[in-house]
């Protein structure tokens, strides 16, 4: 794939865990030039909600989503975003990726424009230089001498990882590796050694009881123990 000129940062709030019994309620974007390293557009907008369990997490009252809003506007200029953008971006896209597909799907209408764009996780699909693998957002925005004053709003998290972006100095060769396909594979390690894992950013399965996580295959090669492939290389 040729370079990549445009990102959308993006970032969602839900009022649960799962797409199938919870709801998206407000959806953040940030359009990134990467020849710039600058914000060329924003934009945040609620989707309404009768109740929201997840209030105490992210702040959002139900009430609020229902306040009269430009909504079909907000949408109109978000799949406009979408459809300008060369790649996709989240910190933690196996969470906000479903989400947002499924609100593409049902909202853009025929509308192909954001059909088929690439996805890039910055959590999962960068190695940050110095930081653990699958660092939280706070945690690699700290490492950038980013402040972080606050938190669980979509559009707050768009803004750290824009300036995250602006400060990395290996941008492009982040976005290539972040572009890389990617394998789940499981840490073959007795617990006895689970600190290894963890420390190569596998992340705890209790339904599989295992360690596992997403990698390329240079990451698989650098690993300093043996993984079980779970599926096949995309």
């Amino acid at each position: 794939m040729a370079s990549l000129s445009r990102l959308l940062l993006l970032d969602c709030e839900t009022t649960g865990l799962e797409p199938g019994t919870a709801e998206l309620c407000e959806i953040g974007a940030v359009l990134f030039s990467v020849p710039h390293r600058s914000v060329l557009q924003q934009l945040s907008f609620l989707l309404p909600v009768v109740t929201n369990p997840a209030e105490d997490v992210n702040g959002i009252a139900p009430a609020l989503t229902l306040e009269e809003q430009p909504a079909v506007e907000a949408r109109a200029l978000f799949l406009a975003m979408v459809a300008s953008a060369d790649a996709l971006v989240a910190h933690n896209a196996a969470f906000d990726r479903p989400w947002i597909d499924a609100w593409l799907s049902t909202t853009s209408k025929g509308d192909t424009r954001a059909q088929g764009k690439p996805w890039i996780c910055t959590c999962e699909g960068i190695s940050w230089e110095g930081i653990r693998p699958n660092p939280s957002l706070a945690t690699l925005a700290l490492a950038h001498g980013i402040p972080v004053w606050a938190a669980h709003r979509a559009l707050t998290d768009c803004i750290y990882l824009a300036q995250i972006l602006q400060r990395d100095p290996l941008l492009e060769e982040h976005l290539a590796e972040g572009l890389q396909p990617r394998q789940l594979v499981a840490a073959d390690l007795p617990f006895s050694r689970k600190d290894e894992a963890k420390a190569a950013g596998f992340r705890w399965v209790p339904e599989a009881k295992q360690w596992q996580r997403r990698c390329t295959a240079d990451q698989i090669e650098a690993l300093p123990f043996a993984v079980i492939p779970l599926e096949d290389t995309p």
